[in-house]
């Protein structure tokens, strides 16, 4: 009797000019300190509307709108 091994869903491959796009251009890391500048919460425009980052009491960030 011949057997199969179960079939294997598809690699996801990124498209490869978003890969080589993420290749060339790093992420930016930017440190929660730096951003709040000695603050426990500072605000974020962004497409008309702001949004508000805050270092909770368990040392948590939470981003609202």
């Amino acid at each position: 009797m011949i057997t199969t091994p179960p079939a294997m869903p598809p690699a996801i491959a990124a498209h490869p000019v978003a890969a080589a796009a993420q290749a060339i251009k790093p992420v930016k890391r930017v440190s929660s300190a730096s951003l709040m500048e000695g603050g426990r919460e500072l605000e974020i425009e962004h497409g008309g509307r702001v949004y508000r980052l805050r270092i909770t009491q368990l040392n948590k960030l939470i981003l609202t709108a």
